[in-house]
């Protein structure tokens, strides 16, 4: 098989090693080390803030180098020029500190060759676009044009269109996926029976939806078992006898978690499901456990997995409780089973990184590492089922 060109690629991001209040870390995990495998070399800078050193999931991986730099702009600048040489270089969304600072300098071109391709890549895209939108003033509206590329966690076509009416120069969804060796069936758990398990963080804008989907069935249901899994519930959500709040789930646990209540939900934040197009890492993660996932409607959710067949959707809390009441377990495996099928064959994260040379094979031609990227799409390594 031939093997792309590497890059060497920098990657300012949230955290690469922890998960705590950090929902893109598996995201990250499954893109960056799929570039590995295709040869490409990643330096992942993160900022040492938010107490996420201190909940580690994972010791620095040998798929790439980690670099915790001091979060304030004295350890950002000299991250900064760490990277200094890169072919590409990424300021991912939501970094969480000095956001705002870092997209701008990662354009100056004092502090990066010219042949470096700066990327954007936005794991939030609807939140930032509806900020951009409301504020004709928001500092990042200048700096789209000037960026090579903007790539986003999800958003399909209203997104693409959104950047490219701000000027973007190149807008494409990199969609999450799944990476089989961290995510797979396993045997189940008594920690984590339940008939239908949450894992989700507390945020503003996925709490209505929660008391919706999920707390709604809680009370309804009230001789099933639930658990809700996550960051902030603890303290502040209702207190129901069938439902046992779990804190925060470790990425170690997540395939148990997925694999032993009867069925797992998925709730996207409001401005997710609003926007379309983004399925969360949780949905793959869940097939490729071969998890019976329940979701939340969201415009392009049959586009990766088939209704009724490979996923079990939702409108609605009492859509939720219908579904529940009319599964079985002989239903919730066979479900399972077609879901992990159908993420295997088109929804691996080595899928997605192969859509991201085709990108840059596409459109930077002649930038250093891009020639021999074309032709890859058939030599998508074999995966077992």
């Amino acid at each position: 098989m031939a093997m792309a060109n590497r890059f060497r690629i920098a990657f300012f991001g949230s955290s690469l090693v922890s998960s705590y209040w950090n929902g893109a870390a598996t995201y990250y995990r499954g893109i960056i080390k799929a570039l590995a495998e295709r040869g490409h070399r990643v330096t992942f800078y993160e900022p040492d803030a938010f107490d996420r050193q201190q909940h580690r999931d994972m010791a620095d991986p040998e798929w790439a180098e980690v670099v915790v730099y001091r979060a304030d702009k004295a350890g950002a600048r000299q991250a900064l020029f760490a990277a200094k040489g890169a072919d590409v270089i990424i300021k991912a969304s939501g970094v969480g500190v000095l956001d705002d600072w870092l997209e701008k300098e990662v354009l100056r071109e004092s502090g990066h060759g010219h042949d470096t391709l700066k990327i954007f890549w936005d794991v939030d895209a609807p939140a930032t676009l509806e900020r951009v939108h409301q504020d004709q003033n928001d500092y990042f509206r200048a700096l789209i044009p000037r960026y090579d590329a903007i790539l986003t966690y999800g958003g399909g076509q209203p997104v693409i269109d959104a950047y490219t009416a701000l000027g973007a120069r190149i807008c494409r969804p990199i969609y999450n996926g799944l990476d089989p060796e961290t995510h797979h069936p396993v045997a189940p758990d008594p920690r984590f029976s339940a008939t239908l398990g949450f894992l989700g963080n507390r945020l503003p804008d996925r709490e209505a939806r929660v008391h919706e989907f999920f707390f709604k069935p809680v009370e309804a249901m009230y001789k099933a078992g639930f658990i809700l899994g996550g960051s902030g519930w603890q303290q502040y959500a209702p207190q129901f006898d069938n439902l046992r709040y779990l804190g925060h789930v470790y990425t170690c646990d997540h395939n148990v978690f997925n694999c032993t209540p009867l069925a797992v939900l998925n709730i996207n934040r409001e401005s997710m499901a609003r926007n379309g197009f983004s399925p969360p890492t949780r949905v793959f993660e869940a097939a490729g456990a071969g998890a019976c996932l329940i979701t939340d409607y969201w415009q392009g959710a049959e586009q990766f997995l088939t209704p009724g067949k490979e996923v079990l959707l939702a409108a609605d809390g009492d859509e939720v409780i219908a579904q529940l009441q009319n599964l079985t377990k002989e239903k919730a495996g066979m479900i399972g089973a077609a879901a992990r099928r159908r993420v295997l064959a088109e929804h691996t994260y080595r899928h997605r990184v192969l859509e991201f040379e085709e990108l840059l094979a596409a459109h930077f031609p002649a930038a250093p590492g891009v020639k021999g990227l074309t032709g890859t799409r058939m030599n998508i390594p074999e995966v077992g089922l």
